[in-house]
């Protein structure tokens, strides 16, 4: 059977549908990597579509230029949704889902409690591929120990090896909240956080071979997804 799926209490199969907001960014390298772990993707273009979905991936980009093409309503639209369903930013993502933003400060959705300082590591010019470390939490939501002997069986990276982290003109986490929880790190540096149902990365997982983080994402949204899945059977 294929898709990403959970259960709901009657017994009955819930198939869960990823959304990429798709205005700006690398949207479609998150498409790929997504579809690559078996989920059904939809390009999201339109705030209504959001109800069409059980978990949403912000990609990178420019923050204010996501502000500014989600308009008003649209950015209430996905206000309420952050609120309810799980949500992975990476990288203007993440900066839009952190409760302080800073160089300059800007509204966002205060999702995760996190201050995020704007192109810490410098100009585009600047960017870089670096080795950081994915914690063994990352991938310990919903996962189950044949999940994790499967993994092995076919030589899958064990969540403490080192992972590729592609930086783009990244922010960097200045603050991190009690209730936030780190799930990768660059050096001494908190670069991925989970909180609740919200989850954020400073790097480009997507340009990366290594899919562990956007498994990190689908294990969370299956963990989340009985308590207010979209409904197909």
């Amino acid at each position: 059977m294929g898709g990403i799926f959970t259960f709901i209490p009657s017994g009955k199969i819930v198939f869960m549908t990823i959304g990429v907001l798709a205005l700006q960014g690398d949207f479609d390298a998150h498409r790929r990597r997504l579809e690559e772990l078996g989920a059904k993707v939809v390009l999201v273009k339109k705030p209504a579509q959001l109800d069409e979905i059980d978990g949403l991936i912000i990609p990178g980009g420019e923050s204010g230029t996501f502000l500014n093409l989600l308009g008003e309503d649209g950015f209430e639209k996905l206000k309420q949704f952050v609120r309810l369903k799980p949500t992975f930013g990476t990288c203007a993502g993440a900066i839009l889902l952190a409760t302080e933003v800073e160089n300059p400060t800007q509204a966002g959705l205060g999702a995760i409690d996190i201050a995020i300082r704007r192109n810490a590591y410098g100009r585009q010019l600047d960017s870089s591929i670096r080795q950081g470390k994915l914690l063994p939490a990352a991938l310990n939501q919903n996962q189950t120990d044949q999940n994790q002997t499967d993994q092995n069986q076919t030589g899958q990276k064990q969540p403490d090896s080192p992972l590729e982290m592609v930086f783009i003109r990244a922010p960097k986490i200045s603050r991190v909240g009690p209730a936030v929880e780190v799930i990768a790190t660059e050096g001494a540096d908190p670069v991925a956080v989970r909180q609740g149902t919200a989850m954020a990365s400073t790097f480009h997982p997507e340009l990366s071979a290594d899919t562990r983080v956007h498994q990190a994402f689908l294990n969370l949204v299956t963990s989340c997804g009985s308590d207010t899945p979209v409904r197909r059977f």
